[in-house]
């Protein structure tokens, strides 16, 4: 039996429904053997008046089989631009079907799934909030190669179609319909399959079954090449593209030359050209890089890879947040959001108040954006309690203290309010940077204890790091597990020790970057050349957003507990730095009104002139190369990365991959600080190391675990 069940009613409508082997439906070999089949009785039929492709799956369908993208090595690119060529025919084959083809969208269908339903003259889509189109193959490094960017360019225009490729935006319901990307929507699953079949039985064969490309006198929405407004598109895009790509991802760049092609050469030569273009990113490293870690390891993290399996899954009813500053108000955002009962304490009924106020202003804006409504807004502010009693958090599930890092307070919180959880209830700390023993010693229970370090600002980073103390209990770490997931976070699972991860391995770049201001190195120039390696904005920029006081302070913070010794610093100039900047010239950073590294102002920054008087030395920026500069800043995180792996603070590479695209901003490019060293080559990265070391310091060296995996012959994996 076919996986494509092939159904024809009294009408003469085919309904083929798709049931692939597997959990989705994909674009593999089974799918082209069941599709030309299909095709093959289709174009044989009499009396043939409309398809519907259909899903038996929850979701419609979900693209290419990226095992098979991920496997293909440089020097076989012919074999797949020929089975890619191949491919398309069959969609081709669909469009010149005599008869209207619907798509009946029940389910997620991206990527493959929407290039399909493009190829479909209607589609109807579910309104639920669980189905989703769109092409969003830019974010694996790869371009849409089943026709999406030819199709959809024909479809809405070259400038109306750039968000939807180039950023691979995805829309849902109503926005869909109104983007134009489907035709009409649906309220009901049930009224799905009847309103296909009720457009087929009113559509004229002729022109319900003719896509509009394929249509006598066609013109693209917008216009083509020539016209003058495209024209300008077209000769402005590249240069915006690069200032934001920084020449650093394939992926966009071609997907713009691709849509430029569509509007200036015939639909069947620009799908060829596609293909092409398709096959030369499959084998690039940043393509393998990203399919690895923001596909399947981050399914494997999402899916319960660090998860203790033998215990059953659970969920928070009611939460406490202790603290209503910045980072607590945005976790009982998110909380509330997912339909959880959250107490907002903090030391005044004012302070509480002032943090729920945030909810209501991310709903407010959430309404002008057309993304929320005042039912919303009503409903999750509902359910967000502002306090100052401890007693308001009893019978609590969870509670997470988002106070300052200061060990003596956090402790006191924990005796002061940890008998107010409910039975077997968890108390979760978020802090980045305060071993979680040590916090726990002070709890009663401290099997029921866990770090839970949330990234700011909470309502838009994705990822949440999980500590476990040395007495964390497995029934404790699954269900802080499943919060963070109940939440709709990513949550990675690491060992108890300063910094843990991510603030370890972060606060390595940071430092490098001010030994390097230290050193006597343009501070301008080394902050634009962390933006050369993909950082959103350069190392000295971000230091000064999340605070030098603050940095200062915890580590003053660190050595006063006995927790680091000043003599076992890696860098120490880029310390003495610090501190003359905060201590001795009130430079806090920007969130304290003094400035940093740079001064602020309505019209901007400047770098902050005393700053160059201190450091600044010509003759040695001049003696150091953007190479260097570059690579210091980004082997400074693979190292730590690196070191993490090798003592057990990670307990996966894929954790350390997720962790550092997703919570501290490692360019998507490498596919996380570990993944990187694999298409850089181990053998490369430890002699690059070596002279980063004879340089700059042993601070450089590969970390032990990296020659061990040269004599196995493993990569990290």
């Amino acid at each position: 039996m076919s996986v494509f069940d092939y159904s024809k009613d009294v009408d003469g409508i085919v309904t083929i429904t798709m049931d692939m082997t597997g959990p989705v439906n994909a674009i593999n070999d089974e799918y082209n053997g069941a599709m030309a089949e299909t095709l093959a009785k289709l174009e044989a039929e009499t009396g043939l008046r409309g398809v519907i492709f259909a899903s038996a799956k929850k979701t419609f369908f979900a693209g290419g089989d990226l095992n098979v993208l991920l496997a293909v090595e440089p020097g076989s690119e012919a074999e797949l631009f020929e089975k890619v060529e191949a491919g398309k025919q069959l969609l081709r084959r669909l469009e010149k079907l005599p008869v209207p083809a619907v798509a009946a969208i029940n389910g997620a269908a991206l990527g493959g799934g929407f290039e399909l339903c493009l190829a479909c003259n209607r589609r109807i889509i579910w309104d639920d909030e669980s189905v989703e189109i769109g092409l969003p193959e830019v974010g694996l490094g790869l371009l849409p190669g089943a026709g999406g960017i030819v199709r959809l360019t024909n479809l809405l225009g070259l400038e109306k179609a750039l968000p939807y490729l180039i950023e691979g935006k995805k829309v849902r319901g109503g926005k869909a319909v109104a983007s134009g990307l489907v035709h009409e929507s649906v309220e009901t699953l049930d009224q799905l399959l009847p309103q296909a079949r009720k457009w087929i039985l009113e559509t004229n064969d002729q022109d319900g079954g003719v896509q509009p490309w394929d249509s006598k006198g066609f013109k693209i929405p917008g216009g083509n090449i020539w016209n003058p407004k495209v024209a300008q598109t077209a000769l402005i895009a590249p240069h915006m593209l690069v200032a934001k790509t920084r020449g650093l991802m394939p992926a966009p760049e071609r997907i713009l030359e691709t849509a430029v092609e569509a509007v200036t050469i015939g639909f069947d030569a620009a799908l060829k050209l596609e293909s092409r273009r398709f096959v030369s990113l499959v084998t690039t490293p940043q393509a393998k890089n990203m399919i690895t870690t923001l596909f399947f390891q981050l399914n494997k993290v999402n899916g319960g890879a660090s998860r203790p399996d033998a215990i059953a899954p659970t969920s928070i009813a009611k939460l406490g947040v202790i603290g209503a500053g910045m980072m607590g108000q945005g976790i009982a955002y998110v909380a509330a959001s997912q339909g959880i009962e959250v107490v907002l304490k903090d030391v005044s009924l004012e302070a509480a108040e002032k943090g729920k106020t945030y909810s209501a202003r991310l709903l407010d804006k959430a309404i002008s954006r057309g993304q929320a409504d005042e039912a919303k807004k009503e409903r999750v502010l509902s359910l967000i309690k502002a306090s100052a009693e401890d007693s308001d958090l009893r019978n609590c599930d969870l509670i997470i203290e988002a106070v300052f890092e200061d060990m003596e307070l956090k402790n006191k919180i924990v005796k002061s309010s940890e008998c107010q959880l409910a039975p077997g209830g968890v108390w979760g700390s978020n802090t980045s940077t305060l071993p979680i023993t040590r916090l726990a010693a002070a709890a009663e229970k401290p099997e029921n204890f866990v770090g839970i370090h949330f990234f700011s600002p909470v309502d838009k980073m994705p990822l949440v790091e999980i500590i476990c103390g040395e007495k964390t209990s497995d029934e404790t770490l699954a269900k802080t597990f499943d919060f963070v997931r109940q939440i709709k976070k990513t949550p990675i699972v690491v060992k108890d020790s300063l910094g843990f991860f991510t603030s370890r391995t972060f606060a390595a770049q940071l430092t490098e970057a001010a030994q390097m201001v230290a050193e006597g190195l343009d501070p301008i120039r080394v902050d634009n050349l962390g933006k050369a390696i993909g950082m959103p904005v350069g190392p000295l920029t971000i230091n000064d957003e999340v605070s030098l006081k603050l940095g200062v302070q915890v580590r003053q913070t660190q050595i006063a507990a006995g927790l680091i010794a000043e003599e076992d610093e890696l860098r120490v100039e880029a310390w003495e730095l610090l501190n003359r900047l905060v201590l001795q010239h009130n430079r806090g950073g920007r969130h304290h009104g003094d400035g940093g590294y740079y001064d602020y102002s309505q019209d901007g920054k400047s770098i902050w002139p005393k700053l160059r008087e201190l450091y600044y030395l010509p003759e040695v920026d001049a003696a150091v190369s953007d190479i260097d500069i570059k690579d210091r800043l980004l082997f400074s995180c693979v190292v730590e990365a690196l070191k993490c792996l090798q003592e057990g603070v990670l307990r996966t590479v894929a954790d350390g991959n997720v962790g550092s695209i997703f919570g501290i901003g490692a360019p998507p490019w490498t596919g996380g600080y570990l993944q990187f060293v694999n298409t850089y080559g181990l053998e490369k990265f430890s002699a690059r190391c070596d002279e980063l070391a004879l340089r700059y310091g042993e601070r450089f060296k590969a970390p032990a675990i990296v020659a061990e995996r040269i004599r196995s012959e493993e990569v990290f994996a």
